[in-house]
């Protein structure tokens, strides 16, 4: 049995500093390695423990796990000293001790990061080897390693840019003392160093430290020219007289005119690049002593600091992505595989050359994007928004700043206690960009409100906190997805805690940041897409996962008001079942709004009013939304009239209908995938496992509190199994489950079995899921089962994406798409392969035109290639499928084939249908001869 997760005692206040040259006055509470302690062990396994100088409970705790996953493995096809390098890493994690970095053990085990990974990984043959406290710091190091890549190579692009490559290589030193200058820079300024675009400014004020310092004979006559105005009141300054350095700005002198530079040809917002500069990176200089010095930092001062900083992080050496080491990059493959986006486009197009789409560039263009789309929203209330909140009957203006002003001091301290020291000015920053996007949705809700219910008094939805609450985080969380800071790996979960926890700010970090209940944030998400059509595909995709997540783990913690209203739905008599099960196969379509789901039904507590009170909505259907919109009086006069056709039935909840309709559906979409792994062979159980599934939704909703989607569904399927005598074990089961998308170990190893003590699925079935549903699954093996749930119907994706090109019906090669705002250049959108017309632009010559009605009217598909300026026709290599479904391998379909074409199909079709008629009626003289 492997090792259960716990602290060693070895464990000391104080971190020992790995490594050879850090072995000194930290002996102590790092004991040498005692090899006559080990001599029961493989000599070369004591060899490398003692190469990477772990104590001796290390080196029994890592041999112990050795042997377990050997008697687990069919077939160690990795090298035992591989394996070994693994065990040892994930030993010093789990008992929390300091003994060597990531890049120690690389180096010794001859590996790269990814490789590494994936060997740790492969230890854990059982599913219960790898704690989740190792996965946890798997995850963090892997996106610090995709980070710190993807800066490094945009740092090696810009360099060709910026300098001047010698012959003698002058400039190789200066690189490199300017990678080592930037990595301790981000070490110093972000707890969070996965954080892509500070990193990224942080960068370019390094850049700008080193460009005006530089000799310029080295530098490429753009930034020569950048730095020629403004470079001689420096050099007055850099002279020995101190009294006269000193009465000027405090900050150091920032060549704004560079900067500039240097954030326009990297399409960075030079603002936040001038911010960061005057906060976390004046704040470094300062610590560095180089505020007002305009010398170069000396090398050796700025290697020792890092090697400092590297060996308490015991991660990853950064200073070898500049010597090009081979265990900080990946195969040239992999590397490439960023570079999706073709290089060139036709030679008369706007810009011959498209740059990659890396995950820097990919970064700016998210928040380029967001900040071209909230140009014309300002910081306060529009004058339409402002009308809206004056006619209401209760005016929310006063309400609406104050709450503003709380949720913008809490945003800001927390970000920057998640990002940094330095930090809470950025964190300001993005919540001012959030409070323009929840103005600009609001406003966009509410016109559609007025246009749909034909009323212009929202009193009630705008009076009501937690729907501003909601709308401010889902803009915020918008914000935060831009920037990339806010993402899903590891499922959703941190199931590191305490300080790893502080540092995350992926969601639902907002949630805990404004206290908002997640099932209150789900019932904007829709109408928020739905209001702003600026949105990318990317932005809607994350929303959508915030909504999964919700709906599978974040909505049943403890506390959230989905059981109350769960409760309410099954004691008040308000319906008996949440989602009828006939209506599965209906499509996923309501006309429910946010503020339907919001006002209708009433927290709990307020749904015990009488049905004469104006605070409870008439009908659940839409017009009770509209008489809640209308002044009290007319709430109440709508609400006397029909008091007598109403019924002593509490109306049903919108909120929570449409919530486990998309449950349903998400839980059925989950469950299909697992079975197309699983029960192939089998597939008449996949019905009987949806019904035990949907069952235990509908009828057992307690066993998901604190508990995952994912958890139930697994052992559904192991319960069917078991009553169908089908051989599926639980291992299997999950092993399977891991390659599914958004999933976590976490969901499988930590499973809620009693208050406060947690174990694996397995457990959690035996004693808690079989206990609870034993009568129910044993019917399933009776002759006469429960009748079968209905299979919902799975639409594609609830939102729609309306910046996809869409093919003009009836031709194979005219796309269009809404046209996009005037700061996004044609030459960013694809396809890259075809022309590219965006109407309201300027478009060029008139003969283009000319072109492309050409190229429409064309039936010679090789015509297309004249377009090319005179270049050579050249065969299509990829079939293409016209409008009949008839394919063309060779780019050509002449006029007098056609007609024979069309023959032969129409001959094929009728002998087909023949054949299957034929078959038809052999099958039925079979029946009746039985």
């Amino acid at each position: 049995m492997p090792p259960k997760k716990r602290h060693s005692g070895t464990s000391q206040s104080k971190e020992p500093k790995p490594g050879a040259e850090s072995v000194s006055a930290d002996k102590k509470d790092s004991p040498e390695l005692s090899v006559k302690k080990h001599r029961d062990k493989d000599a070369a396994f004591v060899a490398l423990c003692k190469s990477l100088r772990v104590t001796d409970p290390v080196c029994d705790r890592a041999w112990t796990l050795w042997k377990a996953v050997q008697e687990s493995m069919d077939d160690v096809t990795d090298s035992q000293k591989r394996l070994w390098g693994a065990c040892l890493f994930v030993s010093v994690i789990d008992m929390d001790v300091s003994c060597f970095t990531l890049t120690q053990v690389l180096k010794a085990v001859s590996l790269d990061v990814t490789q590494f990974m994936s060997v740790v990984r492969k230890l854990d043959v059982n599913l219960d080897t790898i704690s989740t406290k190792v996965t946890s710091a798997l995850t963090r190091l892997e996106k610090k390693y995709e980070v710190m890549l993807a800066l490094y190579q945009r740092f090696e692009k810009m360099c060709k840019n910026i300098f001047v490559l010698t012959s003698d290589g002058k400039e190789r030193e200066t690189l490199r003392t300017c990678w080592t200058m930037f990595l301790l820079a981000k070490g110093r300024a972000l707890q969070m160093e996965d954080d892509l675009v500070i990193s990224f400014q942080l960068l370019l004020c390094t850049l700008e430290l080193f460009i005006k310092r530089c000799s310029p004979e080295l530098l490429q006559p753009l930034y020569k020219s950048a730095i020629s105005k403004v470079q001689s009141p420096p050099t007055r300054i850099s002279r020995r007289n101190q009294s006269k350095a000193k009465p000027r700005a405090p900050d150091p002198e920032v060549d704004v005119q560079l900067l500039e530079t240097l954030c326009k040809e990297n399409e960075c917002n030079a603002e936040e690049v001038k911010n960061v500069y005057h906060t976390s990176f004046t704040a470094f200089l300062d610590s560095m002593d180089l505020s007002r010095s305009w010398d170069f930092p000396q090398v050796n001062v700025a290697d020792q600091q890092y090697e400092e900083h590297y060996l308490k992080s015991r991660d990853i050496d950064g200073r070898l992505f500049f010597d090009g080491d081979e265990t900080v990059f990946a195969p040239k493959v992999q590397i490439s595989q960023v570079e999706r986006t073709p290089k060139k486009n036709p030679s008369d197009e706007e810009g011959s050359l498209v740059p990659p789409q890396t995950p820097i560039r990919a970064a700016m263009t998210s928040i380029q994007m967001l900040r071209g789309d909230l140009t014309s929203t300002g910081d306060q209330p529009s004058t339409t928004l402002a009308t809206y909140f004056k006619q209401c009957t209760v005016d929310p203006t006063q309400d609406v700043r104050k709450r503003l002003e709380a949720h913008g001091q809490a945003f800001s301290q927390r970000f920057g206690q998640a990002v940094g020291p330095h930090c809470v000015v950025y964190g300001r920053e993005r919540f001012s960009l959030g409070v323009r996007k929840y103005y600009q949705v609001m406003e966009a809700m509410l016109k559609s409100e007025e246009k749909r219910l034909s009323v212009q008094n929202f009193s009630k939805l705008l009076n009501d906190s937690t729907f501003h609450t909601s709308l401010l985080a889902c803009a915020l969380e918008v914000v935060m997805a831009a920037y990339g800071v806010s993402s899903f790996k590891n499922g959703g979960y941190n199931p590191g805690g305490g300080e790893a926890a502080d540092r995350d700010v992926c969601f639902p970090w907002i949630l805990d940041v404004f206290d908002l209940a997640a099932f209150d944030f789900y019932k904007v998400i829709e109408s928020f897409i739905k209001a702003d059509p600026t949105l990318s595909k990317n932005i809607i995709k994350h929303l959508e996962t915030c909504e999964n997540l919700i709906m599978e783990r974040i909505a049943w913690r403890t506390g959230s008001p989905l059981f109350e209203l769960l409760k309410q739905e099954h004691e008040g008599g308000a319906a008996e079942q949440v989602e009828t099960p006939a209506s599965f196969s209906q499509p996923l379509q309501h006309n429910h709004t946010a503020a339907d789901l919001y006002l209708s039904p009433m927290h709990p507590g307020v749904r015990a009013s009488p049905p004469e009170s104006p605070a409870t909505p008439a009908t659940p259907a839409t017009p009770s939304s509209q008489a809640s919109f209308q002044a009290s009086s007319q709430a109440s006069s709508q609400a006397s009239s029909q008091a007598a056709s109403l019924t002593p039935r509490l109306p049903k909840s919108n909120s929570l209908s449409l919530f486990y309709k998309k449950l349903y559906r998400l839980a059925y979409t989950r469950l299909k995938t697992l079975c197309s792994y699983l029960l192939s062979p089998h597939p008449e159980l996949e019905p009987i496992i949806w019904t035990l599934f949907q069952h235990t939704l509908q009828h057992e909703y307690e066993l998901m509190r604190d508990r995952h989607l994912d958890q139930l569904m697994m052992s559904a399927m192991y319960a069917i199994c078991k009553v169908k005598s089908v051989d599926l074990r639980f291992k299997t089961i999950v092993t399977s489950y891991k390659n599914m998308s958004n999933t976590s170990q976490e969901t499988f190893k930590h499973v809620l079995i009693t208050d406060g003590h947690y174990d694996s699925i397995i457990v959690f079935y035996n004693q808690v899921f079989m206990q609870k549903l034993k009568t129910n699954i044993l019917q399933y093996a009776s002759t006469r089962p429960p009748t079968l749930s209905p299979i919902p119907q799975i639409p594609r994706s609830p939102y729609k994406f309306p910046n996809s090109p869409l093919r003009v019906p009836g031709s194979n090669n005219v796309y269009i798409s809404p046209m996009k705002s005037p700061r996004m250049s044609p030459g960013i959108m694809t396809p890259r392969s075809r022309m590219l017309v965006s109407i309201g632009e300027s478009f060029g010559q008139s003969n283009r035109f000319e072109r492309i009605n050409q190229m429409v009217n064309s039936s010679e598909r090789s015509f297309k290639r004249t377009l090319d300026l005179g270049s050579t026709p050249k065969p299509l290599k990829r079939l293409r499928f016209d409008v009949d479904g008839q394919d063309e391998a060779d780019g050509s379909k002449s006029g007098g084939d056609s007609t024979l074409i069309q023959k032969l199909a129409e001959m094929s079709s009728t002998r087909s249908r023949m054949q299957e008629q034929k078959m038809k009626e052999d099958a039925e003289s079979k029946k009746d001869e039985l």
